[in-house]
C-alpha cells in the first residue's frame, strides 16, 4: 500500500507524473479511435474494435463523436502546456497546486465521460460530467490567469539579457498572461454556440462549410473558435520552447513584444470574424505574420545558441562550416523543437496561405471534397506538429540522453515529416496530377504517411513503455523524481 501511495504522489502531485498521466492518456484514446479511421476500416480493423467494445454509432451522429474526440484530446494537450508553464515560472506553490489539481480532475472527468457519452450509448448524466469536466478546466484557467498576473513587483525582473520594461516588468510573463488571456475568452467563443445546441445551432464539422455560401453567426463563432484555439496552443508551444532554450538577447527583446502584439491582434482578429467577416481576416493576417516572426526569431536563435555551446564544448576555435552544422545536429531534441516550427511553415502556413491567394482562381475550381481533404490535413498537422515539438520538451525532461535521446529525436523527426511531407503532396495533387491517373500516386502517398505515423507511434509507444515499466520498478527513476519533488518542496 506504501508503494502504491507513492506512485499515486508521483503521477498526481509531480509535473513529470502528471504529464505522464496526461500523455498516456492521450495515447490509449489516439490508440484506440484512431482504429475507427478510413484506412483502419477498409482493412476491417474498425469492426472489429466496434464489435469488441460494443460502440454505439450511428452515421447521423458522427460529427458529435468527432467534436467530443477532438475535444478531450485538445484538453490533455491543454493540461499538459498548463503543467509545462507551471513548472518554468515563478508563482506561488499553492498556486500552483490548486491550477494542477483543477485541470487534471477537469480534462479526465472530459475524456473519460465524454467519450462514454459519445461513442458507448447516450448517458446524459455522463454528457453533464462532461460539461461538468470543461467547466473544471476553464475554472483552472481562471486561476492559472491570476497565477500568472505579471505585474507583481515580486514577479520583475532585473535581466539586461531579457525583454522587459525599465521598471523591470517581465515582458515574456506578460506575453505568457495574455496568451492565457485569449484562451479564455477564446474558449466562450465556442462554448456559447455549443450551449445553443438544439435551440438554433445543430452540429456540424467546419471543412463541410467551406463552399456553403451564407453562414449564419453560430457557424462563424465555431469556425472561429477552433481556429484561435489551435492557434493558442501554438502560442504556448513557442513560449514554453522559448524557455526551454533560455531565449534570450537582442532577439527577444524584439520578440516578446512581437508576441504580444501579435496574439492580441490575432485573438481579436478571429473573434471579429462574426461582426465583420470580409476584414477580420486581415487582421488575423497582421497578427499571423508577427507571431510567424517570433518563431523565426527564436529559430535563429536556438540554432546559434546550438552550435556555440556544441562547438565550445569540443574546443574547436575556428570551426569550419561541415563543423557547425554537425555541431547544430549534435541534440535532436533541442533541434527537432525548432526545425519543426520551420518545417511547419512548409506543410502548413505556405499551404495555407497558396490556397487564400488561389482560392477563386484554381482551388474552388476543384471538386469540394479537394478542399476539405486540405482543411481537415491543414488542422491535423498542425495539432501534430505541437505535439511532437512538446514531446521534444517531454522525452528531454525525463532525461532521456546518450544513443537513446538520439534515435528518439531522429526517429520523430525523420518519420514524421516524411507523414506531414507525404500529406502535402496528397492536398496539392490536383494542380498536377488529373484524377482519373491519380491512383497510383495517393496508394504511394497512403503507404508513405502510414509508414511515418506508425513509427512515430512506436516510437511514442516505446517511450511510454519505458516510463511504465519504470513504475513498476520498486527503486526507480520514479522514486528518485518523486525524492527531487520533496527536496524542492524543504527548500
Amino acid at each position: 500500500m506504501q508503494q502504491f501511495s507513492k506512485r499515486f504522489k508521483f503521477l498526481f502531485l509531480s509535473t513529470k507524473g502528471l504529464i505522464l498521466v496526461a500523455v498516456a492518456m492521450i495515447s490509449i484514446v489516439s490508440a484506440i479511435f484512431g482504429m475507427l479511421s478510413g484506412p483502419m476500416a477498409e482493412l476491417g480493423i474498425s469492426d472489429v474494435i466496434i464489435k469488441s467494445l460494443k460502440m454505439s454509432l450511428e452515421p447521423a451522429e458522427r460529427e458529435g463523436r468527432i467534436i467530443i474526440l477532438y475535444h478531450v484530446i485538445a484538453n490533455a494537450v491543454i493540461a499538459i502546456e498548463v503543467y509545462i508553464i507551471n513548472s518554468m515560472l515563478k508563482m506561488k506553490d499553492s498556486q500552483r497546486s490548486s491550477i494542477n489539481a483543477t485541470v487534471t480532475v477537469g480534462y479526465l472527468f472530459a475524456m473519460i465521460f465524454g467519450l462514454w457519452f459519445a461513442y458507448f450509448g447516450h448517458n446524459y448524466v455522463f454528457h453533464g460530467l462532461f460539461i461538468f469536466g470543461e467547466c473544471l478546466m476553464y475554472f483552472g484557467g481562471i486561476l492559472f490567469a491570476i497565477a500568472l498576473w505579471p505585474w507583481k513587483k515580486e514577479y520583475y525582473i532585473d535581466s539586461k539579457e531579457h525583454s522587459r520594461t525599465k521598471k523591470g516588468l517581465d515582458l515574456e510573463r506578460v506575453a505568457f498572461f495574455v496568451m492565457a488571456m485569449g484562451t479564455l475568452g477564446s474558449v466562450l467563443f465556442g462554448a456559447i454556440p455549443g450551449s445553443l445546441t438544439g435551440n438554433g445551432f445543430e452540429t456540424f464539422l467546419a471543412e463541410n462549410t467551406i463552399r456553403m455560401p451564407n453562414k449564419n453567426v453560430l457557424d462563424l463563432a465555431v469556425i472561429g473558435h477552433l481556429h484561435i484555439m489551435l492557434t493558442q496552443i501554438a502560442i504556448a508551444c513557442a513560449l514554453i520552447v522559448g524557455k526551454w532554450v533560455n531565449f534570450r538577447g537582442i532577439l527577444h527583446k524584439i520578440s516578446m513584444p512581437l508576441m504580444i502584439i501579435g496574439t492580441i491582434i490575432i485573438t481579436f482578429g478571429v473573434w471579429m470574424v462574426v461582426p465583420f467577416q470580409f476584414i477580420a481576416h486581415m487582421i488575423i493576417y497582421g497578427g499571423s505574420t508577427l507571431i510567424l516572426l517570433v518563431g523565426l526569431f527564436l529559430l535563429i536563435f536556438s540554432w546559434g545558441q546550438l552550435i556555440k555551446d556544441r562547438i565550445a564544448e569540443q574546443g574547436i576555435e575556428k570551426p569550419n562550416f561541415f563543423q557547425k552544422i554537425k555541431a547544430l545536429l549534435h541534440d535532436p531534441l533541442k533541434f527537432g523543437a525548432t526545425w519543426q516550427m520551420l518545417f511547419m511553415n512548409f506543410t502548413t502556413s505556405f499551404i495555407g496561405i497558396f490556397f487564400a491567394v488561389k482560392l477563386d482562381e484554381v482551388i474552388r475550381k476543384w471538386p469540394a471534397r479537394e478542399e476539405r481533404i486540405e482543411l481537415a490535413g491543414h488542422w491535423h498537422i498542425l495539432a501534430t506538429i505541437i505535439a511532437t515539438i512538446l514531446l521534444f520538451y517531454i522525452a528531454d525532461l525525463y532525461g532521456l540522453k546518450g544513443k537513446t535521446r538520439k534515435w528518439f529525436g531522429w526517429i520523430v523527426i525523420i518519420f514524421s515529416n516524411l507523414a506531414f511531407g507525404a500529406a502535402v503532396v496528397f492536398f496539392m495533387k490536383r494542380l498536377f496530377i488529373s484524377e482519373a491517373a491519380q491512383q497510383p500516386l495517393v496508394d504511394t502517398i497512403m503507404i508513405l504517411i502510414e509508414i511515418g505515423l506508425g513509427t512515430l507511434l512506436v516510437a511514442l509507444g516505446s517511450f511510454m513503455a519505458w516510463r511504465l515499466f519504470d513504475l513498476f520498478k520498486k527503486r526507480g527513476q520514479w522514486s528518485r523524481e518523486l525524492e527531487e519533488i520533496k527536496q524542492e518542496v524543504k527548500q
